[in-house]
Formats: C-alpha cells, sequence, structure tokens
C-alpha cells in the first residue's frame, strides 16, 4: 500500500499517471496473451494425453467452488467484492487486490490536495523504506521453509497418470523457460536495447528469492531494488511493480492453459472452438487476480475448468505436482515484472 500511494506521488502529475497506467495495464495485458497463446498452442499441437479410467478422488474436506461461479457476472461481482471492502480489513487479510484498489483512491487523492512536497509525502516514503528492510530480513529465512513444505507433498494415482504427470511437468517447464529465457528478454532488448546479460545479472536476487519462495509479493522489495539499479526511475517502478505482482502473471496464465488442454484430455472432455476461447480468456482473467503467494493459481483453476467444462475433481491431479512447477513460473512472473518496469519507464521517458 505505502509502495503504491509513494510511487502515485512520485509522478508529480494526474496526467501522467493516466499515461503511466494504460501503459501498464497494455504491456502486462500484452505478455500474458502470448503467454497463454504458447502454452494452449503447444499442448495442441502435441499428441493428445492417455484418458484416465477412474477418478482421482478428492482427500476430505476439501470444498470446490459453485459452477455459477465461471460466469462473467460472476467473476465481475466477485472481483468489486474482494476490492471494494474496508482497507484495514484488506491489509490484515492479504487481500491484494482492495489494496491495490484504496492505495491509488488515496494516492490519487493526496496528490490533487497537497502540494507536491508536503511532509506527509516524506512520511510515507520513510515508513515504506523501514517496511521493505523488515520484510527483507524476515524473508531471508523463507527458503527453508519453504523446502520443508516442498517435502509434504505426496504423490498418488496410478502410474500411468503419474509417467503422464512427469511428461506435463515437462513440458509446462519447457514452455516457462521460453517464455522467460525467449520471449520477455527479447521484448526487453526490442524495446529498450538493454543486452540480454545486462538484465539477467541485474535480476539474479529477485529471481532467485521468487524460486525460493514461490511468491511474488514476497519478492516485491527486491524487485523494485534491482530495477532501480538497472536504471528505472522510482516513479515508475513504484507504481508498475506493485500492480505487476498483483496482475502480471505470465508464468501462471500459460500453466493454466497447458493444464486445462491437459486434464480436458485426461478426462475425455471435447473441447469445442467456444471451449479453447474460454480457456483462452478465463486464464488471462484468473491470472490476473491470482494472489501473488505459494499455489495461488489454484483458485483461478477452478474457474479455467468450469468455463471449459472439465471435471472439478480434476484439482486433485494439479496438486500432486503443482508446488514444484510453481517456483519456476513465480521467477518468470517476477521477471516479466521488472521487464515491464524497464518498457514503461522508456516510454514514460
Amino acid at each position: 500500500m505505502l509502495s503504491l500511494i509513494e510511487g502515485i506521488s512520485n509522478i508529480g502529475a494526474i496526467t501522467k499517471l493516466k499515461t503511466l497506467g494504460k501503459r501498464t495495464l497494455g504491456f502486462y495485458v500484452f505478455t500474458t496473451t502470448i503467454a497463454v497463446s504458447l502454452g494452449l498452442g503447444a499442448s495442441l499441437m502435441l499428441p493428445a494425453w492417455q484418458p484416465l479410467t477412474q477418478a482421482v478422488p478428492l482427500a476430505d474436506g476439501t470444498s470446490l467452488i459453485e459452477s455459477e461461479a465461471a460466469s462473467g457476472g460472476a467473476i465481475a461481482a466477485k472481483m468489486l467484492q474482494m476490492a471494494l471492502v474496508n482497507p484495514v480489513a484488506a491489509i490484515a487479510n492479504g487481500n491484494l487486490l482492495a489494496i491495490v484498489v484504496f492505495s491509488f483512491m488515496i494516492g490519487i487523492s493526496l496528490l490533487i490536495a497537497l502540494p507536491q512536497q508536503h511532509v506527509l509525502f516524506e512520511v510515507i516514503r520513510g515508513l515504506n523504506k523501514g517496511i521493505n528492510t523488515l520484510v527483507s530480513g524476515i524473508i531471508r529465512l523463507s527458503p527453508l521453509a519453504i523446502f520443508a513444505i516442498i517435502l509434504e507433498f505426496s504423490i498418488g494415482g496410478s502410474e500411468t497418470l503419474f509417467s503422464q504427470l512427469a511428461l506435463f511437468a515437462l513440458l509446462v517447464f519447457g514452455l516457462t523457460m521460453l517464455h522467460g529465457l525467449v520471449v520477455l528478454p527479447s521484448l526487453a532488448k526490442l524495446i529498450t536495447g538493454i543486452s540480454i546479460r545486462t538484465l539477467f545479472k541485474g535480476i539474479t536476487a529477485p529471481l532467485a528469492m521468487a524460486f525460493a519462495t514461490s511468491s511474488s509479493a514476497a519478492t516485491l522489495p527486491l524487485s523494485m531494488k534491482s530495477a532501480e539499479e538497472l536504471g528505472v526511475t522510482p516513479a515508475t517502478s513504484s507504481v508498475v511493480l506493485p500492480l505487476g505482482s498483483v496482475m502480471n502473471m505470465d508464468g501462471t496464465a500459460l500453466f493454466e492453459g497447458v493444464a486445462a488442454i491437459f486434464l480436458a484430455q485426461l478426462f475425455g472432455v471435447d473441447l469445442t472452438t467456444t471451449g479453447l476461447i474460454m480457456i483462452f480468456v478465463m486464464a488471462m482473467v484468473s491470472s490476473i487476480g491470482a494472489p501473488g503467494m505459494p499455489s495461488g493459481s489454484m483458485s483461478g483453476m477452478q474457474l479455467v475448468l468450469l468455463a471449459a467444462g472439465i471435471p472439478l475433481e480434476a484439482i486433485a491431479i494439479l496438486l500432486i505436482i503443482e508446488r514444484p512447477l510453481d517456483t519456476f513460473r513465480t521467477a518468470v512472473n517476477v521477471e516479466g515484472d521488472i521487464i515491464a518496469a524497464l518498457v514503461i519507464d522508456k516510454w514514460q521517458k
């Protein structure tokens, strides 16, 4: 919250905020579209997966969302319900969407009401710097904690299912690396002129943290530091990167597209052109609303399955292999945020 408010105050003019916001959203939608298209295209060109002979049982206490929740109106209503809540409750519950909405509202209001050099903006900058220092110290312990969590995930299902899951994981890994090592760096090189070597040298630390924590939100302080070391102005990075940790999930969108095709073929669901379009649209929408935390994409994955008519029991299959894959796609998500900051800053200048 403080980071977004500081970023808005650093912009200096309300007209520049409008331009920055349009460019940021446009670039995020563009890269997410590429990621989903890459995942769906590769999945459809490969041979179909072998259908299951029996469904994988769900664990006790597992709750699935209702089928009505996949409609466009329900999704819009749900996002409004998440966004328009008490800001204190949003911070306490980690509701990032509501935090972003409130931060923009209060930031724009302060920018209109107060002079740019007002002491309140200095207080916000000081608090933001202090909190970032605190969080940076805490997350030094996160690799140990995440390693312990990964050890707990269990392997189930038949031998055929396990072999297909291994191939599925390999496919997702390969496509994620293609997007992260070729597509995104090429965009950065083409638009900003930065060399790929300089880019990866500058973002090594946040990528390592994203891989260890599987959380783009926890990696945000490092991402902002790395972006500014690469020459991104604080006015740009403090707006683009917090937004990216909430709504720019290229790796997540790619995973959901590939997973939907994989599960549809396992469960014998015949995907029509309409079904493929629904998967494409819902993968983009659900990735934008996915929380920047470990396994945050699983809530959105249910919407993708419902939209395509795939049984929700398929979630049980994904949970077997999802956690290891989450580490790689989170790193790509963070990489996309930093490259977006470089590109948007270039356009702003």
